[in-house]
């Protein structure tokens, strides 16, 4: 099976995870790492993909100012959401040469790890059709955008669990006029074990793409993509300091 790392990391600032994201992807893409999975919890944010219309962002700057909420325009496909507490974010930086060439179904593989977590928990959920994402009767639970460079997946997916969904009310989700937002605590009534969620999601993770995962905490991941990417920098060094 492919081996894969699992490391949550705990909550986040946008900015931080987007850096060690961005240093995670180079590093796979020189082949110096295996494929991973990094889990998360955002402080308050709104991002805002590639394809995204500012206009959707309904928040002014003195509301995300006195709500302590950042934004950031990305490299992601798709439109504004928010990321914040209550909510798993995933970001898989997978080489797709391992599995299939094939954004598209990359997506809906995506989707299906998410269906198969909800399922556990006894949420029925599935696909809207000519929609990214997953729903609950017509409500999006999860949100997914990415990006892949020379076949590197980079960014991810959103699973509303404890969110507070007041959040959304100041964007258009997506893009999205007519559709809600819903979470796994509004469906079944009650606060869900944000652990357990995590660790099913890493289960049907394993399942859908084959994989073998190892878990690492944040400082192992940390101290090992720092050395790497030390290691690449004096190796490329060496190569330009070369002889022609």
């Amino acid at each position: 099976m492919i081996p894969l790392l699992v490391s949550d990391i705990k909550r986040t600032k946008y900015a931080d995870a987007w850096m060690l994201q961005q240093r995670i992807m180079a590093l796979r893409q020189s082949a110096a790492l295996e494929d991973i999975l990094l889990l998360t919890e955002h402080e308050h944010v709104y991002t805002l993909g590639k394809g995204s219309d500012d206009n959707h962002l309904l928040a002014s700057e003195e509301e995300l100012k006195a709500g302590g909420t950042d934004v950031f325009h990305i490299d992601r496909g798709g439109d504004v959401t928010y990321h914040g507490p209550g909510q798993i974010v995933g970001y898989p930086i997978l080489d797709l040469n391992n599995y299939f060439l094939d954004v598209h179904r990359y997506l809906r593989s995506i989707e299906e790890v998410i269906i198969q977590t909800l399922v556990k928990f006894g949420i029925s959920a599935g696909r809207e059709k000519e929609m990214t994402g997953v729903w609950v009767q017509g409500e999006k639970i999860a949100a997914i955008g990415v990006k892949v460079s020379r076949w590197v997946t980079m960014h991810g997916f959103a699973l509303n669990v404890n969110s507070d969904l007041t959040k959304f009310n100041r964007i258009i989700p997506c893009g999205i006029f007519h559709k809600g937002v819903t979470s796994m605590q509004r469906v079944l009534n009650r606060e869900v074990p944000f652990q357990s969620v995590q660790k099913a999601l890493v289960h049907s993770f394993a399942d859908v793409f084959g994989c073998q995962p190892r878990w690492i905490d944040k400082e192992e991941l940390n101290t090992m993509t720092l050395n790497l990417t030390t290691q690449e920098k004096e190796k490329e060094l060496s190569q330009n300091l070369a002889p022609k």
